[in-house]
């Protein structure tokens, strides 16, 4: 738990930097009601029928299935993208886009989530990384072409019992293979980068353009299996506020704030000026 002096530290930064660079890992969701599959275990209680084959997430979040098994591959990333889709951001996304927004820079987020929920958010599209792409966005499996196109469209009933996908799959609309998400998975060769690439590209312009300003990370529930998130968050700014429940470790200097992101986002806002 976070004391008192760690978030009035945490929230001077804030209110002084001139930009806000924000990073969020699978525990920014967990406030929202989204699983973070840390683990076995907390996997499999949300697929139970995965649990009987022995299939951990990282065998499953695996392109293979959408070649061996594709109504299984369908049948998980299906629920998924319902589950996103229905899930409301928690009130810490609308508190990280204020923050963001009054910095004469601005905000920028880097993500390691796949569920859009920052842009479900408002956050501004254009100023978005997600590095390991996005499930609201398609492609061919082969892949035949480059192409990547919106999931907007995509209706997919899911058996849950069974974590099976019911009736027709999507599909590329140039080869008619099945198609994926254009996420980048485990032992994947096969994802079409160039929408992220361009996210990378505008993020690097909003670095450039920030030159020597008085950057802060904020960085919320970004785990250490995959430390992407930490690692850019902490080569980026020389003032880190990190925030995370299970591994809130962060060099001499940073701030550590051993809270969920909801309950310490929170305790800043009360810290910043104009708080009621």
């Amino acid at each position: 738990m976070a004391v008192e002096e760690d978030y009035r530290r945490a929230a001077a930064w804030i209110g002084a930097c001139d930009g806000l660079l924000i990073g969020a890992g699978a525990g920014m969701g967990v406030d929202s009601g989204l699983p973070d599959f840390r683990g076995d275990e907390g996997f499999w209680r949300v697929y139970p029928a995965l649990r009987e084959s022995e299939i951990s997430f990282v065998e499953m979040a695996n392109p293979k299935w959408f070649e061996q098994a594709s109504e299984r591959a369908w049948g998980f990333y299906g629920h998924r993208l319902n589950l996103y889709r229905k899930t409301r951001p928690h009130a810490g996304f609308s508190l990280l886009k204020a923050w963001g927004e009054t910095q004469p820079c601005g905000g920028f987020v880097f993500t390691s989530n796949v569920d859009g929920q920052f842009q479900t958010a408002g956050f501004d599209h254009q100023r978005i990384v997600e590095c390991h792409g996005s499930i609201h966005f398609l492609q061919c499996t082969l892949p035949c072409s480059q192409k990547i196109w919106s999931a907007d469209d995509l209706s997919i009933e899911i058996d849950t019992q069974r974590c099976q996908a019911v009736g027709p799959l999507p599909t590329c609309p140039n080869c008619g293979r099945v198609a994926r998400p254009n996420i980048l998975m485990f032992a994947d060769h096969t994802w079409i980068s160039t929408r992220t690439d361009a996210q990378h590209q505008r993020y690097r312009e909003w670095l450039r353009e920030s030159g020597d300003r008085n950057l802060t990370s904020i960085e919320c529930g970004a785990g250490t299996s995959i430390p992407t998130v930490r690692e850019e968050c902490q080569k980026r700014t020389r003032q880190l506020i990190r925030i995370n429940p299970r591994h809130p470790e962060v060099k001499t200097g940073g701030i550590s704030l051993e809270d969920p992101a909801l309950a310490a986002l929170t305790s800043i806002s009360r810290y910043l000026p104009g708080a009621s």
